[in-house]
C-alpha cells in the first residue's frame, strides 16, 4: 500500500502548523557530509601503492612467464627486464610494510574512541591481507617463471645429448660411396667403446634428470618459504606493537607505583612524629605530677 500522498500531507500540515507557531525548522542532517578523517590519508597511499603493484604483475604476467619466447614478438622479454620486474616489486612490498608499520604507530598515537578504534584496526587487517594476496601473486608468478627456466634448461640439454648419440650411431654416408653396414667395419673394441659411451650418456641424461626434479622442488619450498616468510614478518610486527604497547602501560604503572609508595612513606613519617609527640608529652605529664605529688 502506496502511502506517500498521506505521508506529503503530514509533512505539509506539520510544515504549515510550525510556520504559524513561529517554529524554526531544524536543518536537514541527513546529507551532511562528515569531515574526511586525516588519519586514513596513510592507508589510502597504502592502497594505492598495493593497487598499483597488482596491476603492474598481471600487465606483465604473460611477457613475464614467456620464458620460450612461444608468444608474439609484442609479449616477449629479457632476463634483465625480468630481474628489473622482481626488484621493482620487492621495493613496492618492501615500502607497503614499512607503510603499514608507521600507519600502526601513527593510530597507536591517537586518542579515539573505542568505535573508530575497531574502525581503525579493520582497516590495518584488510591493507595486511591484501598485500599479502597480492604478494602470493609475485611469489607464485616467479615460482612458474624459475621452475619454466629450468624446463628449457633441461630441454636444451635433452637435445644437445640426443644430437651427439645421433652423431654417434648414424654418421651421414659419404654420397661417393655406397651405404655400408657401420656395424660391420666396426671392431669389437669400438663397439664396446661407443656402448659404454652410451650408457655413460644414458647416466648422465638420468642424473640431469634428477637434478631438475630436485631443483623445481626446491623453487616451489622457496616460494612456499618465502610466502610463511611474509606472515611472521605480519605477525612479528603486531608482536611488537602489542610489546610496545605493554611497555608504555608498565612504565605508566611504575610511575604510579612510585608516587604511591612516596605517599606511604610521607604517612609514614607523620604518624611517627605524631607518636614521638604523643610520648613527649605523656613524658612531661608524668613528670610533672611527679612534682606536683612532691
Amino acid at each position: 500500500m502506496d502511502i506517500t500522498i498521506l505521508f506529503k500531507a503530514c509533512v505539509k500540515t506539520v510544515r504549515t502548523t510550525n510556520k504559524a507557531l513561529g517554529v524554526k525548522e531544524a536543518k536537514p542532517t541527513l546529507l551532511k557530509v562528515n569531515p574526511k578523517d586525516a588519519n586514513l590519508a596513510t592507508a589510502k597511499e597504502v592502497v594505492k601503492q598495493i593497487t598499483y603493484l597488482q596491476s603492474f604483475l598481471l600487465e606483465h604476467k604473460a611477457a613475464y612467464l614467456n620464458v620460450l619466447n612461444y608468444l608474439s614478438t609484442n609479449k616477449t622479454m629479457t632476463e634483465v627486464d625480468r630481474e628489473q620486474i622482481d626488484s621493482t616489486a620487492e621495493k613496492i612490498v618492501n615500502a607497503c610494510t614499512a607503510l603499514i608499520g608507521e600507519y600502526k604507530k601513527e593510530i597507536a598515537k591517537v586518542a579515539k574512541s573505542r568505535q573508530r578504534e575497531e574502525h581503525y584496526s579493520g582497516v590495518i587487517e584488510s591493507l595486511e591481507r591484501y598485500l599479502k594476496s597480492v604478494s602470493k601473486i609475485y611469489t607464485e608468478t616467479k615460482a612458474v617463471r624459475v621452475k619454466r627456466v629450468l624446463e628449457t634448461h633441461k630441454v636444451a640439454k635433452l637435445e644437445t645429448i640426443g644430437k651427439h648419440e645421433g652423431e654417434i650411431k648414424k654418421p651421414l654416408p659419404s654420397p661417393t660411396t655406397p651405404p655400408v653396414n657401420i656395424e660391420d667395419e666396426l671392431s669389437v673394441e669400438e663397439m664396446q667403446m661407443f656402448e659404454s659411451e652410451n650408457e655413460m650418456l644414458f647416466n648422465e641424461l638420468n642424473a640431469t634428470s634428477e637434478e631438475v626434479k630436485q631443483m623445481e622442488s626446491k623453487v616451489v619450498h622457496i616460494a612456499e618459504l618465502q610466502e610463511l616468510f611474509t606472515e611472521k614478518v605480519l605477525q612479528q610486527e603486531q608482536d611488537i606493537e602489542r610489546i610496545a604497547n605493554s611497555v608504555v602501560g608498565a612504565t605508566s604503572n611504575m610511575k604510579d607505583a612510585n608516587e604511591q609508595i612516596r605517599q606511604a612513606i610521607q604517612r609514614n613519617a607523620g604518624l611517627r612524629v605524631w607518636v614521638l609527640f604523643f610520648l613527649l608529652v605523656m613524658s612531661f605529664s608524668l613528670l610533672f605530677l611527679d612534682w606536683y605529688n612532691d
